[in-house]
Protein backbone atom coordinates (compact mmCIF):
# COMPACT_ATOMS: atom_id res chain seq x y z
CA UNK A 1 0.00 0.00 0.00
CA UNK A 2 1.47 3.39 -1.01
CA UNK A 3 1.49 6.11 1.66
CA UNK A 4 0.67 9.75 1.01
CA UNK A 5 4.35 10.73 1.52
CA UNK A 6 5.54 8.11 -0.93
CA UNK A 7 2.93 9.19 -3.45
CA UNK A 8 4.11 12.79 -3.12
CA UNK A 9 7.73 11.68 -3.70
CA UNK A 10 6.69 9.77 -6.78
CA UNK A 11 4.82 12.78 -8.11
CA UNK A 12 7.82 15.11 -7.71
CA UNK A 13 9.12 15.97 -11.19
CA UNK A 14 12.84 15.30 -11.79
CA UNK A 15 15.19 18.26 -11.60
CA UNK A 16 15.85 19.80 -15.00
CA UNK A 17 19.16 18.74 -16.58
CA UNK A 18 20.16 22.38 -16.87
CA UNK A 19 19.95 22.77 -13.09
CA UNK A 20 22.28 19.81 -12.52
CA UNK A 21 24.64 21.26 -15.09
CA UNK A 22 24.58 24.62 -13.32
CA UNK A 23 25.43 22.95 -10.02
CA UNK A 24 28.37 21.03 -11.54
CA UNK A 25 30.02 23.95 -13.34
CA UNK A 26 31.40 25.75 -10.26
CA UNK A 27 33.33 22.63 -9.22
CA UNK A 28 34.86 22.40 -12.67
CA UNK A 29 35.67 26.08 -12.65
CA UNK A 30 37.28 25.80 -9.22
CA UNK A 31 39.43 22.91 -10.41
CA UNK A 32 40.70 24.73 -13.47
CA UNK A 33 41.11 27.99 -11.56
CA UNK A 34 43.34 26.17 -9.10
CA UNK A 35 45.37 24.59 -11.88
CA UNK A 36 45.75 27.97 -13.60
CA UNK A 37 46.74 29.68 -10.35
CA UNK A 38 49.50 27.15 -9.66
CA UNK A 39 50.74 27.16 -13.25
CA UNK A 40 50.93 30.96 -13.46
CA UNK A 41 52.53 31.28 -10.01
CA UNK A 42 55.23 28.73 -10.75
CA UNK A 43 55.95 30.15 -14.22
CA UNK A 44 56.12 33.71 -12.91
CA UNK A 45 58.39 32.72 -10.01
CA UNK A 46 60.98 31.07 -12.24
CA UNK A 47 60.81 33.72 -14.95
CA UNK A 48 61.38 36.47 -12.38
CA UNK A 49 64.25 34.47 -10.92
CA UNK A 50 65.74 34.05 -14.40
CA UNK A 51 65.39 37.80 -15.01
CA UNK A 52 67.21 38.46 -11.74
CA UNK A 53 70.03 36.10 -12.69
CA UNK A 54 70.30 37.72 -16.11
CA UNK A 55 70.40 41.23 -14.65
CA UNK A 56 73.16 40.16 -12.26
CA UNK A 57 75.27 38.71 -15.11
CA UNK A 58 75.06 35.32 -13.43
CA UNK A 59 76.48 32.52 -15.57
CA UNK A 60 76.52 29.24 -13.67
CA UNK A 61 78.32 27.24 -16.35
CA UNK A 62 78.71 26.98 -20.09
CA UNK A 63 75.55 24.88 -20.42
CA UNK A 64 73.15 27.73 -21.19
CA UNK A 65 75.44 28.85 -24.01
CA UNK A 66 75.69 25.28 -25.31
CA UNK A 67 71.93 24.82 -25.51
CA UNK A 68 71.44 28.29 -27.00
CA UNK A 69 73.85 27.37 -29.80
CA UNK A 70 72.06 24.04 -30.21
CA UNK A 71 68.66 25.67 -30.70
CA UNK A 72 70.09 28.31 -33.00
CA UNK A 73 71.37 25.52 -35.25
CA UNK A 74 68.05 23.67 -35.15
CA UNK A 75 66.19 26.92 -35.86
CA UNK A 76 68.37 27.40 -38.95
CA UNK A 77 67.67 23.78 -39.99
CA UNK A 78 71.34 22.92 -39.53
CA UNK A 79 73.07 20.00 -37.77
CA UNK A 80 73.54 20.56 -34.02
CA UNK A 81 77.17 21.69 -34.24
CA UNK A 82 78.03 23.53 -31.02
CA UNK A 83 81.34 25.39 -31.14
CA UNK A 84 81.35 26.08 -27.39
CA UNK A 85 82.03 22.35 -26.92
CA UNK A 86 84.61 22.31 -29.69
CA UNK A 87 85.14 23.13 -33.32
CA UNK A 88 82.71 20.97 -35.32
CA UNK A 89 81.35 19.28 -32.17
CA UNK A 90 77.99 17.55 -32.72
CA UNK A 91 76.09 17.93 -29.47
CA UNK A 92 74.18 14.69 -30.04
CA UNK A 93 77.53 13.04 -29.36
CA UNK A 94 77.54 14.48 -25.85
CA UNK A 95 74.03 13.69 -24.61
CA UNK A 96 71.12 12.28 -26.61
CA UNK A 97 68.36 14.91 -26.54
CA UNK A 98 66.74 15.20 -30.00
CA UNK A 99 63.41 16.20 -28.42
CA UNK A 100 64.87 19.65 -27.78
CA UNK A 101 64.35 20.32 -31.49
CA UNK A 102 60.70 20.98 -30.59
CA UNK A 103 61.80 24.33 -29.15
CA UNK A 104 63.53 25.46 -32.34
CA UNK A 105 60.49 27.42 -33.62
CA UNK A 106 60.36 29.33 -30.34
CA UNK A 107 64.05 30.15 -30.58
CA UNK A 108 63.60 31.22 -34.20
CA UNK A 109 61.06 33.81 -33.04
CA UNK A 110 62.95 34.78 -29.86
CA UNK A 111 66.64 34.12 -30.67
CA UNK A 112 68.04 34.81 -27.24
CA UNK A 113 69.71 32.68 -24.56
CA UNK A 114 67.24 34.09 -22.05
CA UNK A 115 64.44 32.43 -24.03
CA UNK A 116 65.71 29.05 -22.84
CA UNK A 117 65.28 30.12 -19.22
CA UNK A 118 61.68 31.07 -19.98
CA UNK A 119 61.11 27.73 -21.73
CA UNK A 120 62.41 25.89 -18.67
CA UNK A 121 60.18 27.94 -16.37
CA UNK A 122 57.16 27.04 -18.50
CA UNK A 123 58.11 23.34 -18.46
CA UNK A 124 58.18 23.36 -14.67
CA UNK A 125 54.90 25.29 -14.57
CA UNK A 126 53.14 22.83 -16.89
CA UNK A 127 54.33 19.94 -14.71
CA UNK A 128 53.00 21.71 -11.61
CA UNK A 129 49.63 22.20 -13.31
CA UNK A 130 49.41 18.52 -14.27
CA UNK A 131 50.26 17.47 -10.73
CA UNK A 132 47.79 19.95 -9.21
CA UNK A 133 44.95 18.43 -11.23
CA UNK A 134 45.74 14.96 -9.87
CA UNK A 135 46.15 16.28 -6.31
CA UNK A 136 42.86 18.19 -6.38
CA UNK A 137 40.93 15.13 -7.46
CA UNK A 138 42.26 13.18 -4.50
CA UNK A 139 42.61 15.76 -1.76
CA UNK A 140 40.22 18.55 -2.67
CA UNK A 141 40.68 21.97 -4.32
CA UNK A 142 42.47 23.85 -1.53
CA UNK A 143 44.88 21.11 -0.47
CA UNK A 144 45.50 20.20 -4.10
CA UNK A 145 46.52 23.76 -4.93
CA UNK A 146 48.84 24.03 -1.94
CA UNK A 147 50.45 20.68 -2.70
CA UNK A 148 50.78 21.73 -6.34
CA UNK A 149 52.69 24.82 -5.22
CA UNK A 150 54.87 22.65 -2.98
CA UNK A 151 55.72 20.57 -6.03
CA UNK A 152 56.25 23.52 -8.36
CA UNK A 153 58.52 25.31 -5.89
CA UNK A 154 60.24 22.17 -4.61
CA UNK A 155 63.96 22.10 -3.93
CA UNK A 156 64.81 19.93 -6.94
CA UNK A 157 63.18 22.33 -9.39
CA UNK A 158 64.61 25.43 -7.71
CA UNK A 159 68.16 24.12 -7.85
CA UNK A 160 67.62 23.23 -11.51
CA UNK A 161 66.42 26.77 -12.21
CA UNK A 162 69.47 28.15 -10.41
CA UNK A 163 71.72 25.99 -12.62
CA UNK A 164 69.97 27.53 -15.65
CA UNK A 165 68.78 25.59 -18.69
CA UNK A 166 69.32 21.85 -19.14
CA UNK A 167 67.58 19.22 -21.21
CA UNK A 168 65.92 17.65 -18.17
CA UNK A 169 63.47 20.58 -18.18
CA UNK A 170 61.52 18.61 -20.79
CA UNK A 171 61.58 15.45 -18.69
CA UNK A 172 59.78 17.07 -15.74
CA UNK A 173 56.35 17.50 -17.42
CA UNK A 174 56.69 14.19 -19.29
CA UNK A 175 57.39 12.29 -16.07
CA UNK A 176 54.57 14.08 -14.26
CA UNK A 177 52.08 13.27 -17.02
CA UNK A 178 53.19 9.63 -17.15
CA UNK A 179 53.12 8.97 -13.42
CA UNK A 180 49.80 10.73 -12.78
CA UNK A 181 48.39 8.54 -15.56
CA UNK A 182 49.77 5.51 -13.71
CA UNK A 183 48.01 6.75 -10.59
CA UNK A 184 44.75 7.02 -12.53
CA UNK A 185 45.26 3.62 -14.22
CA UNK A 186 45.39 5.18 -17.68
CA UNK A 187 48.05 2.74 -18.77
CA UNK A 188 48.27 3.66 -22.45
CA UNK A 189 48.69 7.37 -21.68
CA UNK A 190 51.29 6.55 -19.04
CA UNK A 191 53.28 4.49 -21.53
CA UNK A 192 53.08 7.08 -24.31
CA UNK A 193 54.32 9.94 -22.13
CA UNK A 194 57.07 7.77 -20.66
CA UNK A 195 58.19 6.55 -24.10
CA UNK A 196 59.21 10.10 -25.08
CA UNK A 197 61.73 10.30 -22.24
CA UNK A 198 64.30 8.30 -24.22
CA UNK A 199 64.63 11.32 -26.53
CA UNK A 200 65.39 13.72 -23.65
CA UNK A 201 68.55 12.15 -22.21
CA UNK A 202 70.12 8.73 -22.57
CA UNK A 203 69.99 7.72 -18.89
CA UNK A 204 66.22 8.26 -18.83
CA UNK A 205 65.90 5.07 -20.84
CA UNK A 206 66.47 3.25 -17.55
CA UNK A 207 63.76 5.36 -15.92
CA UNK A 208 61.44 4.25 -18.73
CA UNK A 209 62.36 0.65 -17.89
CA UNK A 210 61.30 1.27 -14.28
CA UNK A 211 57.98 2.81 -15.36
CA UNK A 212 57.40 -0.14 -17.70
CA UNK A 213 57.98 -2.63 -14.89
CA UNK A 214 55.65 -0.59 -12.67
CA UNK A 215 52.88 -0.70 -15.30
CA UNK A 216 53.41 -4.41 -15.92
CA UNK A 217 53.16 -5.12 -12.19
CA UNK A 218 50.09 -2.98 -11.55
CA UNK A 219 48.15 -3.47 -14.81
CA UNK A 220 49.12 -7.09 -15.41
CA UNK A 221 49.36 -6.25 -19.12
CA UNK A 222 52.16 -6.79 -21.65
CA UNK A 223 52.15 -3.04 -22.38
CA UNK A 224 54.48 -2.47 -19.44
CA UNK A 225 56.96 -5.07 -20.65
CA UNK A 226 56.97 -3.55 -24.13
CA UNK A 227 57.66 -0.14 -22.58
CA UNK A 228 60.50 -1.57 -20.51
CA UNK A 229 61.99 -3.15 -23.64
CA UNK A 230 61.65 0.19 -25.47
CA UNK A 231 63.48 2.03 -22.67
CA UNK A 232 66.30 -0.47 -22.38
CA UNK A 233 66.67 -0.74 -26.14
CA UNK A 234 67.11 3.00 -26.55
CA UNK A 235 69.49 3.17 -23.59
CA UNK A 236 71.66 0.50 -25.21
CA UNK A 237 71.39 2.05 -28.67
CA UNK A 238 72.31 5.55 -27.54
CA UNK A 239 75.16 4.65 -25.19
CA UNK A 240 76.71 1.91 -27.34
CA UNK A 241 76.07 3.19 -30.86
CA UNK A 242 74.73 6.73 -31.35
CA UNK A 243 76.77 8.66 -28.79
CA UNK A 244 80.09 6.96 -29.62
CA UNK A 245 79.45 7.44 -33.34
CA UNK A 246 78.86 11.18 -32.97
CA UNK A 247 81.41 11.88 -30.25
CA UNK A 248 84.85 13.00 -31.51
CA UNK A 249 86.53 10.55 -29.12
CA UNK A 250 84.45 7.62 -30.39
CA UNK A 251 82.99 6.78 -26.97
CA UNK A 252 80.14 7.65 -24.64
CA UNK A 253 81.65 10.67 -22.92
CA UNK A 254 80.30 9.84 -19.45
CA UNK A 255 80.94 6.09 -19.32
CA UNK A 256 84.04 6.57 -17.19
CA UNK A 257 82.00 8.42 -14.53
CA UNK A 258 80.06 5.27 -13.68
CA UNK A 259 82.32 3.18 -11.47
CA UNK A 260 80.28 1.21 -8.91
CA UNK A 261 83.29 -0.86 -7.89
CA UNK A 262 85.33 2.18 -6.89
CA UNK A 263 82.42 3.75 -5.00
CA UNK A 264 81.40 0.56 -3.19
CA UNK A 265 84.97 -0.09 -2.08
CA UNK A 266 85.29 3.42 -0.63
CA UNK A 267 83.15 3.79 2.49
CA UNK A 268 83.70 7.55 2.59
CA UNK A 269 82.29 7.88 -0.93
CA UNK A 270 79.52 5.34 -0.34
CA UNK A 271 78.17 7.18 2.70
CA UNK A 272 79.06 10.69 1.67
CA UNK A 273 76.99 13.39 3.47
CA UNK A 274 75.90 14.86 0.11
CA UNK A 275 74.12 11.60 -0.75
CA UNK A 276 72.50 11.50 2.67
CA UNK A 277 71.28 15.07 2.20
CA UNK A 278 69.63 14.19 -1.10
CA UNK A 279 67.85 11.18 0.42
CA UNK A 280 66.88 13.16 3.53
CA UNK A 281 65.29 15.90 1.47
CA UNK A 282 63.29 13.32 -0.49
CA UNK A 283 62.03 11.91 2.82
CA UNK A 284 61.28 15.35 4.27
CA UNK A 285 59.13 16.60 1.38
CA UNK A 286 57.04 13.42 1.49
CA UNK A 287 56.94 12.95 5.25
CA UNK A 288 58.62 9.58 4.75
CA UNK A 289 55.46 8.24 3.09
CA UNK A 290 57.29 7.81 -0.19
CA UNK A 291 58.38 4.33 0.96
CA UNK A 292 54.73 3.25 0.95
CA UNK A 293 54.34 3.62 -2.81
CA UNK A 294 55.73 1.35 -5.54
CA UNK A 295 56.01 4.50 -7.68
CA UNK A 296 59.06 5.38 -5.57
CA UNK A 297 60.93 2.58 -7.35
CA UNK A 298 61.12 4.87 -10.39
CA UNK A 299 63.63 6.91 -8.35
CA UNK A 300 66.10 4.04 -8.35
CA UNK A 301 67.73 4.41 -11.81
CA UNK A 302 68.52 8.11 -11.35
CA UNK A 303 69.75 7.71 -7.77
CA UNK A 304 71.80 4.66 -8.77
CA UNK A 305 73.76 6.28 -11.59
CA UNK A 306 74.30 9.39 -9.51
CA UNK A 307 75.43 7.67 -6.31
CA UNK A 308 77.54 5.08 -8.14
CA UNK A 309 79.39 7.78 -10.04
CA UNK A 310 82.84 9.01 -9.10
CA UNK A 311 81.75 12.56 -9.93
CA UNK A 312 81.03 14.22 -6.57
CA UNK A 313 78.87 16.83 -8.30
CA UNK A 314 76.17 14.22 -8.92
CA UNK A 315 75.70 13.28 -5.28
CA UNK A 316 74.16 16.34 -3.64
CA UNK A 317 70.74 17.96 -4.02
CA UNK A 318 71.93 21.04 -5.90
CA UNK A 319 72.41 21.64 -9.62
CA UNK A 320 69.81 20.16 -11.99
CA UNK A 321 70.20 16.47 -11.28
CA UNK A 322 67.31 16.21 -8.81
CA UNK A 323 64.68 17.90 -11.00
CA UNK A 324 63.50 14.55 -12.41
CA UNK A 325 63.11 13.21 -8.87
CA UNK A 326 60.41 15.74 -7.94
CA UNK A 327 57.56 14.35 -10.10
CA UNK A 328 58.33 10.83 -8.89
CA UNK A 329 58.45 11.82 -5.22
CA UNK A 330 55.26 13.90 -5.23
CA UNK A 331 53.18 11.45 -7.28
CA UNK A 332 54.42 8.67 -4.97
CA UNK A 333 53.21 10.80 -2.06
CA UNK A 334 49.70 11.00 -3.55
CA UNK A 335 49.72 7.24 -4.02
CA UNK A 336 50.94 6.66 -0.47
CA UNK A 337 48.21 8.87 0.99
CA UNK A 338 45.57 6.85 -0.87
CA UNK A 339 47.10 3.56 0.19
CA UNK A 340 47.29 4.72 3.79
CA UNK A 341 43.52 5.11 3.99
CA UNK A 342 43.12 1.37 3.63
CA UNK A 343 45.88 0.38 6.04
CA UNK A 344 45.08 -2.08 8.81
CA UNK A 345 47.09 0.02 11.24
CA UNK A 346 45.17 2.93 12.73
CA UNK A 347 48.30 5.01 13.34
CA UNK A 348 49.31 4.71 9.68
CA UNK A 349 45.81 5.68 8.54
CA UNK A 350 45.99 8.79 10.73
CA UNK A 351 49.54 9.66 9.66
CA UNK A 352 48.74 9.17 5.98
CA UNK A 353 45.75 11.44 6.40
CA UNK A 354 48.16 14.21 7.40
CA UNK A 355 50.61 13.44 4.57
CA UNK A 356 49.63 16.40 2.43
CA UNK A 357 49.85 18.82 5.34
CA UNK A 358 53.29 17.47 6.25
CA UNK A 359 54.52 17.89 2.68
CA UNK A 360 53.12 21.43 2.40
CA UNK A 361 54.62 22.43 5.75
CA UNK A 362 57.99 20.93 4.85
CA UNK A 363 58.03 22.78 1.54
CA UNK A 364 57.19 26.04 3.29
CA UNK A 365 59.94 25.60 5.90
CA UNK A 366 62.53 24.82 3.21
CA UNK A 367 61.77 27.91 1.11
CA UNK A 368 64.02 30.48 2.89
CA UNK A 369 67.14 28.43 2.16
CA UNK A 370 66.33 27.77 -1.49
CA UNK A 371 67.35 29.86 -4.54
CA UNK A 372 64.05 31.71 -4.96
CA UNK A 373 64.49 33.14 -1.49
CA UNK A 374 67.44 35.23 -2.68
CA UNK A 375 65.28 37.49 -4.86
CA UNK A 376 62.90 38.52 -2.09
CA UNK A 377 65.27 41.13 -0.73
CA UNK A 378 65.14 44.48 -2.61
CA UNK A 379 68.88 44.80 -2.11
CA UNK A 380 69.46 41.68 -4.20
CA UNK A 381 68.20 43.54 -7.28
CA UNK A 382 70.88 46.24 -7.08
CA UNK A 383 73.19 46.28 -10.10
CA UNK A 384 76.43 44.37 -9.42
CA UNK A 385 79.67 46.34 -9.21
CA UNK A 386 80.89 45.09 -12.57
CA UNK A 387 77.61 45.51 -14.46
CA UNK A 388 78.62 48.69 -16.29
CA UNK A 389 81.96 47.19 -17.34
CA UNK A 390 80.23 43.98 -18.51
CA UNK A 391 77.80 45.97 -20.64
CA UNK A 392 80.60 48.08 -22.10
CA UNK A 393 82.82 45.18 -23.05
CA UNK A 394 79.89 43.39 -24.71
CA UNK A 395 79.16 46.54 -26.71
CA UNK A 396 82.84 46.68 -27.73
CA UNK A 397 82.71 43.26 -29.42
CA UNK A 398 82.29 43.93 -33.17
CA UNK A 399 79.01 42.77 -34.69
CA UNK A 400 79.29 39.30 -36.19
CA UNK A 401 82.80 38.70 -34.85
CA UNK A 402 83.77 35.21 -33.72
CA UNK A 403 84.80 35.23 -30.06
CA UNK A 404 86.93 32.93 -27.95
CA UNK A 405 86.04 33.43 -24.31
CA UNK A 406 85.71 31.93 -20.86
CA UNK A 407 82.43 31.29 -19.06
CA UNK A 408 82.14 34.82 -17.64
CA UNK A 409 80.03 36.49 -20.36
CA UNK A 410 79.59 33.53 -22.69
CA UNK A 411 75.79 33.39 -22.43
CA UNK A 412 75.57 37.05 -23.42
CA UNK A 413 77.58 36.50 -26.61
CA UNK A 414 76.04 33.40 -28.19
CA UNK A 415 72.99 35.12 -29.62
CA UNK A 416 74.85 36.97 -32.36
CA UNK A 417 78.42 35.65 -32.36
CA UNK A 418 80.19 32.39 -33.10
CA UNK A 419 81.51 31.57 -29.64
CA UNK A 420 84.32 29.20 -28.62
CA UNK A 421 85.39 28.19 -25.13
CA UNK A 422 88.90 29.26 -24.30
CA UNK A 423 89.82 25.82 -22.93
CA UNK A 424 89.47 24.00 -26.26
CA UNK A 425 91.64 23.90 -29.34
CA UNK A 426 89.81 26.34 -31.58
CA UNK A 427 90.19 28.00 -34.96
CA UNK A 428 91.63 31.51 -34.80
CA UNK A 429 88.85 33.84 -33.59
CA UNK A 430 88.31 37.47 -34.47
CA UNK A 431 88.34 38.49 -30.80
CA UNK A 432 89.34 37.10 -27.42
CA UNK A 433 87.42 38.12 -24.29
CA UNK A 434 88.54 37.02 -20.84
CA UNK A 435 87.28 37.50 -17.30
CA UNK A 436 90.03 36.32 -14.93
CA UNK A 437 87.94 37.51 -11.96
CA UNK A 438 84.97 35.17 -12.39
CA UNK A 439 85.11 33.61 -15.84
CA UNK A 440 87.56 30.80 -15.17
CA UNK A 441 90.56 31.97 -17.21
CA UNK A 442 93.62 30.92 -15.17
CA UNK A 443 95.29 33.96 -13.64
CA UNK A 444 98.74 32.59 -14.47
CA UNK A 445 97.93 32.93 -18.16
CA UNK A 446 98.36 36.68 -17.84
CA UNK A 447 96.44 39.44 -19.60
CA UNK A 448 94.42 39.08 -22.78
CA UNK A 449 97.42 39.66 -25.06
CA UNK A 450 99.37 36.96 -23.22
CA UNK A 451 96.40 34.64 -23.61
CA UNK A 452 96.22 35.45 -27.33
CA UNK A 453 99.95 34.76 -27.76
CA UNK A 454 99.57 31.49 -25.85
CA UNK A 455 96.60 30.21 -27.85
CA UNK A 456 97.21 31.75 -31.29
CA UNK A 457 100.88 32.71 -31.54
CA UNK A 458 100.77 33.30 -35.29
CA UNK A 459 98.07 35.97 -35.08
CA UNK A 460 98.42 39.56 -33.95
CA UNK A 461 95.82 40.97 -31.55
CA UNK A 462 95.43 44.48 -30.19
CA UNK A 463 93.66 45.46 -26.94
CA UNK A 464 90.18 46.86 -27.50
CA UNK A 465 88.73 47.14 -24.00
CA UNK A 466 89.96 46.67 -20.45
CA UNK A 467 88.03 47.52 -17.29
CA UNK A 468 87.14 45.98 -13.95
CA UNK A 469 88.64 42.61 -14.84
CA UNK A 470 87.16 42.30 -18.33
CA UNK A 471 89.70 42.29 -21.16
CA UNK A 472 88.98 42.25 -24.88
CA UNK A 473 91.44 42.04 -27.78
CA UNK A 474 90.69 41.72 -31.50
CA UNK A 475 92.82 40.87 -34.52
CA UNK A 476 94.53 43.94 -35.90
CA UNK A 477 93.44 43.29 -39.49
CA UNK A 478 89.90 42.58 -38.27
CA UNK A 479 89.80 45.88 -36.41
CA UNK A 480 91.20 47.68 -39.41
CA UNK A 481 88.50 46.11 -41.59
Amino acid sequence: MTTVAERQDEEQPPLPRSRWRTLAIPDRYREWAGIAAVTVTVAASYIVFAAWQWSQFTVKSWDLSIFAQLLSRYAALQPPIVTVKGDGFNLLGDHFHPLLALFAPIYAIFPHAFSLLVIQALCFAVAAGIFTRAAQRRLGPAVGVLLGLAFGLSWGLQYAAEAQFHEIAVAVPLLTASLTAVLEKRWRAAALWAALLVFVKEDLGLTVVAIGVLIAFQARKPLGLWLAAWGFGWFALTTLVILPALNPNGAWAYADKANPGAVLSDLAALFDPAKAETLLLLAVITGGLIVRSPIALVLVPTLAWRFMSTNHGYWGPDWHYSAVLMPIAFVALLDAIERGRGSRWAWLRRYSGHGAVIAITSALLLQPGLPLGTILSPASWAAPDRAAAATSVLDAVPAGASVETDVGLMSYLVDDHDVYWIGNTNPTPDCILIDPVAGGTPGEWGDVLAVAARLHPATMYAPTYRDNGYELACRTEYRAG
